[in-house]
This record gives C-alpha cells, sequence and structure tokens, in this order.
C-alpha cells in the first residue's frame, strides 16, 4: 500500500502514519501544513525511515500537492487534514473554513487529475477516504445513535464546515467517478492529542493544580473512541470498504464531560497522588454556544461490512493516555509555555 495522508502531524493523522509504517509497512506520504496542532515530534520517530515522506504543503495549495501525488503515486488517501476545535471555531471560523472546505475542494481536485492519469489497473484500485465526524449530525436526543443516514444538522462553525467537506467528497464521487468512501467518528482520544480537548487539557491543568473546567452542568455526554481503534476502522475501509458508502465508528462508551473530568481525577489520585483529592479542581464554567448534548454513533454497520470492532475499553484507554501524559512533559510542555497554556476559548458573542 502507497499511502498519502493528509494532516499526518495532527493527532489522528500521526496515528495513522505510525500504524501504517510501523504496523503494516506501507509507504506513507504525510502533508501537512504545521498549523498549531500538527507537530513533526508526533511522527519524529518515523524520520529517516524508508517509506516515509514528509511533505510540508498546505491542501489548499493544489498545484503543490497535485504535483506531490503525482510523483508518490497513492494507492490510496487518507483525508484527515482539518480545523477541528468547536471553541475555536466560535471565536474565529476562517481558519475552518478555508481548510475544511477550501482546502477540501482543493484535494479533491488534485486527487481527481492524479487518479485519472493512473492506468485502468490502479484507477480501480485507488481510494479517496474522506474522515468526518458525528458533529456534523447535530445534537441528539437522549435515547438512540447516529447512523450513516441520520440527517445532517450541524450547529458548530466546525460542524458546518465539515458537513460541507463531506457534501464535496460525496458529489465528486457521484459528479466525476472519484472512488470517495466517507467515514464519520466519535470523540477521539489517546496520545499526542494537542491539550485544548477536554481530556489531555483536563490531565494537564490537573497536574499543574489548576482548574478543570467543565462546560453547563457536565451533563454534555460522548461517545469515547481510542484513536488506535478509529485508525484500525480507517484501515479496514481502505482494505474492505466499498466505494461510495459512509461507516461510522464509535467506542459504544458514552460518558459526560463531568464524569470523564471524574475519572481524571481518579487515575491522577493513584498515580500522582497530592494533598487533596484532584477532583477539587473540578469547577462548572458558563457553556458555550450551541452546545450540542449528546453525541453517540451506531458502529454496526462497520462491524458487520468491515469487520471491525474497538478494542480499548474507555477505563483502559483512559489511564494508558494520562500515563502518557505524565511521562510525556517534554513534549506538552513547550506548548503550554508557547502555543496554547489552557485559556478559555469559545465563549462567543453572546457571553461577552
Amino acid at each position: 500500500m502507497r499511502l498519502a495522508i493528509t494532516g499526518g502531524c495532527g493527532f489522528i493523522g500521526s496515528a495513522a502514519c505510525r500504524a501504517a509504517v510501523d504496523a503494516r509497512g506501507w509507504s506513507v506520504l504525510n502533508i501537512d501544513a504545521l498549523a498549531y496542532a500538527g507537530r513533526r515530534e508526533n511522527v519524529a520517530m518515523l524520520e529517516g525511515r524508508p517509506g516515509y515522506t514528509f511533505l510540508h504543503a498546505d491542501i489548499a495549495d493544489r498545484a503543490r500537492v497535485e504535483d506531490a501525488l503525482a510523483a508518490f503515486q497513492p494507492d490510496a488517501i487518507l483525508h484527515l487534514a482539518a480545523e477541528t476545535h468547536v471553541d475555536r471555531s466560535i471565536d474565529a471560523a476562517d481558519a475552518f473554513v478555508r481548510t475544511n472546505i477550501v482546502g477540501a475542494h482543493a484535494l479533491l481536485e488534485a486527487a481527481r487529475s492524479v487518479w485519472r492519469a493512473m492506468p485502468h489497473e490502479r484507477r480501480a484500485r485507488f481510494r479517496f477516504v474522506h474522515v468526518s465526524t458525528d458533529e456534523v449530525f447535530g445534537a441528539l436526543g437522549p435515547e438512540g445513535r447516529f447512523t450513516e443516514t441520520s440527517p445532517y444538522r450541524p450547529r458548530s462553525p466546525y460542524a458546518a464546515s465539515k458537513a460541507a467537506s463531506d457534501h464535496l467528497a460525496r458529489a465528486w464521487r457521484e459528479t466525476y467517478g472519484l472512488p470517495v468512501i466517507v467515514s464519520n467518528c466519535t470523540n477521539n482520544y489517546g496520545p499526542y492529542q494537542f491539550p485544548e480537548k477536554l481530556i489531555p487539557l483536563s490531565i494537564l491543568n490537573a497536574l499543574e493544580g489548576k482548574p478543570i473546567a467543565i462546560y453547563g452542568d457536565g451533563g454534555h455526554s460522548r461517545d469515547w473512541l481510542h484513536v488506535d481503534d478509529h485508525v484500525a476502522g480507517l484501515f479496514a475501509i481502505l482494505e474492505r470498504g466499498a466505494v461510495g458508502e459512509t461507516y461510522l465508528f464509535g467506542g459504544g462508551d458514552e460518558r459526560t464531560s463531568l464524569e470523564v473530568a471524574h475519572a481524571i481525577c481518579a487515575i491522577l489520585d493513584a498515580e500522582q497522588p497530592r494533598r487533596a483529592p484532584h477532583a477539587d479542581l473540578i469547577t462548572l464554567a458558563p457553556d458555550r454556544p450551541g452546545h450540542d448534548r449528546r453525541y453517540a454513533a451506531d458502529s454496526a454497520k462497520a462491524r458487520a461490512a468491515l469487520e471491525w470492532a474497538p478494542q480499548q475499553r474507555f477505563e483502559d484507554g483512559l489511564r494508558e493516555t494520562v500515563r502518557w501524559y505524565i511521562a510525556n512533559e517534554a513534549w506538552w510542555r513547550p506548548i503550554r509555555e508557547g502555543l496554547y497554556a489552557g485559556r478559555r476559548l469559545g465563549a462567543g458573542a453572546a457571553q461577552t
């Protein structure tokens, strides 16, 4: 497999790069613009390895990306490059529109050009896997789960930008025949996640004795999926997925934000005890605008068609994740002291 991965220095993308090279022995072209959350440290262990190539490029730069793809001749493209943090999209949506919509369009066109120039046999094998989120479906009621046929009701700038890119990807399949497959996943967690998201931010705030801010009443619920399980699902799409189909990936482990925070604190009490319980640091903060109450995904189709199932129980994966952040201060300390110290994002104009 010759696999081009966009956003391969980000959280999920770097996990995909590491697994593709280490576990599968595939050749990988990692295309990343190195925006604030894209870190070459995430794939430093791959530098110099046979079959691994890094290209510092923006997916919106169609000509450069097309030239790189034409030279690499991928069997598949795994499109993970995206702006992903809802809070940042509330504060400034421009980057989300540029990367998630304009960038996706440029990448689709570059891929289409390279695919059309391939010999027939290679064209038949080629796949473009567009990776998206369950947030495109909007708020879920207290019962049930999203499915591949759930209607789109995005309620944040981030979700709207990803919904737009999903529609573009499907349109390029229907209009031009590009062999596109779409996936939507629930909240990912695990090592190397930029510490602006709930789990790493809570871990680092707790380690530093700072307040662990939980939005609203803490009752917002998410279905948590370990990043390695998500990557395994994406690889299953590459190997067994059907062109034109959509697959949902969820961990089947729903937790409220408050439950996640308490679980992190309990792990830290055992791993890094302090005079007072870490849970004393948990505080409730004003909610963010448009905060969807609940997400959960029905992964029955992926389980049946792709022979995929999550392997990590949330309790075990969370403990491993907490231990990783404890052991890897050299990775996160420069972020806390430079790029992002943990300040509140996404309060929105309604709360200013």
